[in-house]
């Protein structure tokens, strides 16, 4: 079984995963505006995320709109939202579960080889909700190198990868090692002794018990 140690450090490794997940998807910053070729660099550079696109002015000013209509969305954005937001709420619940498991909880003490089972069961969670995320954030930043590479994009709309993809990766990848460390948490069956005791071994034993 895994020692408290390492379930402790996977425990804090998936929980930083987890917040990394969050904030990359709330932040707007997933892809920004490449300045390649002959375009003119403006004072005006524009952010896409998920939920809404920012366009930060060198003045300091930063303005966002919420995206109007999910119908309206491209699909593949679609399908990277409904990844993330799966991965967050699987991830989350992979981590209560192994925190029930886990050794320095006192959820169900009496039986350890039932909480070294919950601790890895909760680690396999939190290991789908990482690959989860780790699809939707691969999937978003293909089809942005695709459009960047594509002759028939304008200059003027290329994007290119912008913090909060690569904060989401981060998150993904502590997911990832937080829950393996959980999942290590497998019990070893107990070793049972093939052969049986001797006859002589027996009959020392009853004459102890007899002098005593």
């Amino acid at each position: 079984m895994a020692n408290s140690g390492v379930q402790l450090l996977g425990f804090g490794l998936s929980l930083t995963g987890i917040v990394g997940l969050i904030v990359g998807t709330i932040l707007p910053q997933w892809k920004m505006s490449a300045y390649v070729g002959d375009s003119i660099i403006t004072a005006v550079a524009t952010y896409q995320g998920l939920w809404m696109s920012c366009a930060f002015q060198s003045t300091g000013q930063l303005q966002c709109k919420i995206y109007d209509s999910i119908l309206q969305l491209d699909s593949d954005l679609q399908a990277t939202r409904a990844l993330m937001i799966v991965g967050i709420i699987v991830s989350i619940a992979g981590l209560g579960v192994a925190c029930m498991g886990m050794k320095c909880t006192t959820c169900g003490a009496d039986d350890k080889v039932r909480k070294a089972r919950t601790a890895m069961t909760g680690g396999i969670i939190l290991l789908v909700g990482a690959l989860c995320a780790v699809v939707a954030c691969s999937w978003f930043a293909h089809n942005v190198i695709r459009a960047f590479y594509n002759p028939f994009t304008p200059v003027n709309t290329k994007f290119e990868f912008g913090a909060a993809i690569f904060i989401a990766w981060g998150g993904s990848f502590l997911d990832v090692l937080g829950g393996a460390m959980l999942a290590a948490s497998c019990p070893r069956s107990k070793q049972v002794s093939k052969y049986p005791k001797s006859n002589s071994a027996r009959s020392a034993s009853s004459n102890n018990k007899e002098y005593v």
